[in-house]
């Protein structure tokens, strides 16, 4: 079981506004309000999905992503960028694990704000586990939803660290603390197994 106020603490040490919530409901009304009146990019996220929040965000907010047909870049130039993680631990360290790029570096430059939606599942010990997460749980069901040709998906066991050209696997970012480039980030935990 996941230990919110140690992950909250260790998170805020490096930086990072922490918000903890019962229900991804409860969450959603949280975000929504934070986000009214700005435009708002996001990154491909079973997370954002499965708490609702996507079908409730453009109500006060413009929306931009490439998952509805904007160009790829255009939710690089957004107020605001909401994604989840592959991976958090319990320290405080935050992975990701991309194949376009444009999820990972909008979570590092480009915004005023930034949004990670995390749910209880995402929580590892440390930061080797929270490793070991993204790479063998994460991907491979990401690589299965998207119907790749990849070991990972076809076994939907572990990483294989292929070479297959339908990898989703191309680029890793692991935040250690809160980068100069974002104004203020925050990472929304929700008691909840949500999304990979």
């Amino acid at each position: 079981m996941a230990d919110f106020e140690k992950v909250k603490v260790n998170l805020e040490k490096r930086g990072f506004d922490v918000s903890c919530f019962a229900t991804g409901a409860e969450a959603v009304d949280y975000l929504l309000e934070k986000l009214a009146g700005k435009t708002v990019g996001y990154g491909g996220s079973m997370t954002l999905s499965e708490i609702g929040l996507m079908d409730r965000l453009g109500e006060r907010s413009t929306v931009v992503s490439h998952w509805q047909g904007d160009p790829i870049e255009s939710a690089a130039f957004t107020q605001a960028y909401l994604c989840s993680v592959n991976g958090l631990a319990e320290t405080g360290e935050i992975v990701n694990i991309d194949g376009t790029g444009n999820r990972v570096c909008s979570t590092i430059f480009g915004h005023d704000e930034v949004y990670l939606v995390v749910g209880r599942n995402k929580i590892a010990p440390d930061y080797d586990a929270a490793l070991w997460r993204a790479r063998n749980i994460a991907s491979p069901k990401n690589a299965q939803r998207l119907h790749r040709k990849t070991p990972c998906a076809v076994k939907g066991d572990r990483c294989y660290d292929c070479d297959s050209p339908e990898r989703i696997c191309k680029a890793l970012t692991v935040l250690w603390e809160k980068p100069n480039g974002v104004k203020r980030a925050e990472v929304v935990l929700i008691d909840q197994e949500l999304g990979y």
